[in-house]
């Protein structure tokens, strides 16, 4: 089920396309040693692009932070859902159209950029309305908008992330207000960030390349989303997804590669084989016993998540329920 390639990734495919939180940085500070490997990526010819789906930030506040944490990267470097939003807008509406704005700074400036003008809710003449994450947004703006979107109006939605991390922790998102408007008004907005397609074609359009790689840690938006655009993907392990997580994924969030962090761009990647009835490779070998995962043996981490994730997903899709990893992680450590 995972791929195979005998060349580095950096080599195999020409555009990496980066979700940042729980890849490049968490929190505040870079991922460890995520700007060197970067700079290693990039020097081998493999183009970056710095995608997110925060439509908060416009992308030069974005790749203002990257760089105060060591990463190389130009406002052009990063892709938002506002502009994959902004997109989606600009190629159904007429120039000029005027779009309600419930939303930050950034899908402003996105709406800006592809001609559109942004309005308030109480703007008759409004083709559209878009929304985003914005902590400011006043609940009588928010409540007139839904009735204005039960009526009719076209409604494009930046994400549909339901928690976002924050410094008090993880707090409900842009998604919790999605699933407001939609229970209320009955309407599902066209999306733009991950899963769906629209921000990764964004990606592609703006910074170019043949054969892009994603590289996240979320499987349920980066990796489906790959899925979705008909992408293959690398998993990193530094951000939220654990191994319960990983043996459990549907095939739609199983990624073409895994890795421990962003060094998995710089090597090549081989697949698990079939040993004697279990999963083998680098000196692991994986097994579901009982309804357990059992893994035996030494070698790189990178192999040991590789032939876990390979004998969970085969005893899943026979079984149809995940393997118990209860205590598996620590015998790793």
């Amino acid at each position: 089920m995972l791929g195979s390639t005998d060349r580095p990734l950096c080599e195999s495919y020409d555009l990496a396309m980066l979700d940042l939180d729980g890849v490049v940085y968490v929190g505040g500070d870079a991922v460890p040693d995520a700007p060197e490997h970067l700079a290693r990526v990039r020097k081998a010819g493999m183009r970056l692009a710095f995608i997110t789906n925060n439509a908060a930030r416009p992308p030069a506040k974005v790749a203002e932070h990257l760089r105060e944490l060591g990463v190389d990267a130009a406002s052009e470097d990063v892709v938002t859902s506002a502009q994959a939003a902004a997109r989606v807008l600009a190629e159904r509406l007429d120039p000029g159209a005027r779009v309600v704005l419930l939303g930050a700074d950034g899908l402003r400036e996105a709406l800006e950029q592809e001609g559109l003008v942004p309005v308030p809710v109480s703007e008759e003449d409004a083709a559209a309305v878009v929304t985003g994450y914005a902590p400011d947004i006043r609940w009588r703006d928010i409540m007139r908008g839904a009735v204005r979107i039960r009526d009719g109006l076209f409604w494009v939605a930046s994400n549909t992330d339901r928690s976002i991390p924050t410094a008090y922790g993880v707090a409900p998102g842009h998604g919790v207000l999605v699933d407001t408007i939609r229970g209320f008004s009955g309407v599902d907005p066209v999306v733009a960030g991950k899963p769906e397609r629209p921000l990764l074609d964004e990606t592609v359009r703006r910074v170019g390349g043949e054969h892009p790689l994603m590289v996240g840690d979320r499987l349920d938006t980066d990796i489906e989303g790959a899925r979705n655009a008909g992408l293959d993907s690398l998993l990193v392990l530094t951000g939220v997804t654990g191994l319960a997580g990983l043996v459990g994924a549907r095939p739609e969030e199983r990624p073409t590669y895994i890795s421990v962090d962003l060094a998995g761009l710089l090597e090549a990647h081989r697949a698990p084989e079939d040993e004697d009835g279990a999963v083998a490779l680098g000196g692991w070998r994986a097994t579901v016993e009982s309804g357990r995962l059992v893994v035996s043996g030494r070698g790189e981490p990178g192999d040991w998540w590789r032939v876990c994730a390979e004998a969970g997903w085969r005893y899943l899709d026979a079984s149809g329920e995940p393997a118990d990893v209860d205590g598996v992680a620590s015998d790793h450590d």
